[in-house]
């Protein structure tokens, strides 16, 4: 019974995507610790990120679930989903969060005090994100600026500052999600526009949404090079950020206006492979160039 409530509940906060972000959360980590103070982050840091990445997560998704339950109910994509299924109440789900956020605050209690002062920052996009489709097609930009703290989180846990490289990376993630995100939401247009919900596939129809969602990846991969000029990083580091530009051009060309079956590969594989391989090839490059 324990463990079917376990699986539920990791179902509902999509356990799985947490690839998308936490490899850059560790890549923020070691890119910060090595460029502040030429050396890799402990294990003890390490440990307090995932956990500060799983707190904030599971958080941020349980608030979606409960905020937006009524919408997910009335939408047959998500009407299965645990809350409107009936397979986990508000209540337990509410719980959920609470622990969620007692998580990240321990752990950033542990990381630096820096981080700590963040916390309110953090906790209002993680709660602000959720409302943002009921008034401003830019929710895609929003989550971008909300997940996108997690790899800026992980560079100002070990580092206790900001940098520019910091900031480069943390706006290159922004753009990152932004893009991904406009491309799922596509799938939703007609849902969308009947419950006045806001997106930029709502808002300016699939065709240019899909447009400018390789912009937004354009900037990403814009921010990408750029920190290789910004840090000490070698070629090791620029060929993970090739096989990234090829993975985003893979993504765009097998999503089409008219063709939208293939959207769950270009979402969930192409992302999660794009941020597993670049924290690789940055990893070895650290370890063995900077090491």
């Amino acid at each position: 019974m324990a463990w079917r409530k376990t699986k539920i509940f990791l179902e509902m906060i999509k356990i799985e995507h947490t690839l998308f972000a936490l490899p850059f959360a560790f890549m923020g980590a070691l890119l910060g610790s090595v460029v502040a103070f030429n050396h890799l982050p402990s294990w003890g840091q390490i440990g307090w990120i995932l956990l500060a990445m799983i707190g904030a997560r599971s958080a941020a998704m349980g608030l979606n679930r409960v905020i937006d339950k009524v919408f997910d109910a009335k939408n047959p994509r998500t009407a299965m989903r645990a809350i409107p299924a009936g397979l986990i109440s508000s209540k337990e789900a509410i719980i959920f969060i609470i622990i969620s956020f007692v998580c990240l605050f321990w752990a950033a209690y542990h990381l630096s005090p820096l981080a700590m002062k963040l916390l309110p920052v953090a906790v209002f996009f993680l709660v602000f994100y959720s409302y943002t489709k009921r008034f401003t097609w830019t929710c895609h930009l929003i989550l971008g600026m909300t997940v996108a703290l997690a790899p800026l989180g992980g560079w100002i846990a070990v580092t206790g500052e900001f940098s520019l490289a910091a900031l480069v990376f943390y706006v290159a993630i922004v753009f990152w999600l932004a893009g991904f995100d406009t491309i799922y939401a596509t799938q939703d247009v007609e849902f969308d526009k009947k419950e006045g919900l806001h997106s930029i596939p709502a808002r300016f129809g699939i065709p240019k949404a899909l447009l400018i969602a390789r912009w937004f990846h354009i900037v990403t991969a814009a921010g990408l090079i750029s920190l290789f000029f910004l840090t000490d990083l070698s070629w090791v580091y620029l060929a993970g950020v090739l096989v990234s530009y090829a993975l985003l051009m893979y993504e765009h060309l097998i999503v089409k206006p008219t063709d939208l079956t293939k959207l769950n590969t270009a979402f969930f594989t192409m992302n999660s492979t794009l941020s597993i391989s670049l924290f690789v090839f940055t990893l070895i490059d650290l370890v063995v160039f900077n090491g």
